[in-house]
């Protein structure tokens, strides 16, 4: 049981720091982004690092996703597994409606 809950503990640990570096680096590129966009309102970069910015954050919760799959598949635990990869299905038909609209 202590094996188990270890696991556990280490997922979410790795979940956490994904989810900051996700977070902290779409923050990043939405700051310099719009420090860009300020500068030079007429420049490409600031719509390419505002672009990128939200690409990144949309994407961390689908990468939040696959790391857990990951993970649950190296624990064996193939009821979450089954779960979460429903989970991203819904996620991936969802961001292809949205970019088909």
């Amino acid at each position: 049981m202590t094996n188990e809950f270890e696991a556990f503990a280490r997922l979410e640990r790795q979940l956490g720091r994904l989810l900051l570096i996700g977070l902290t680096t779409a923050s990043a590129l939405l700051s310099l982004g719009l420090a860009a966009q300020i500068a030079a309102p007429a420049g490409r970069a600031s719509g390419t690092l505002l672009t990128m910015g939200l690409v990144t954050l949309m994407a961390t919760p689908m990468l939040r996703v696959v790391a857990s799959i990951v993970e649950y598949a190296r624990m064996r635990e193939w009821f979450f597994v089954l779960i979460t990869l429903v989970v991203l299905a819904e996620l991936t038909v969802s961001v292809v409606v949205a970019l088909r609209r």
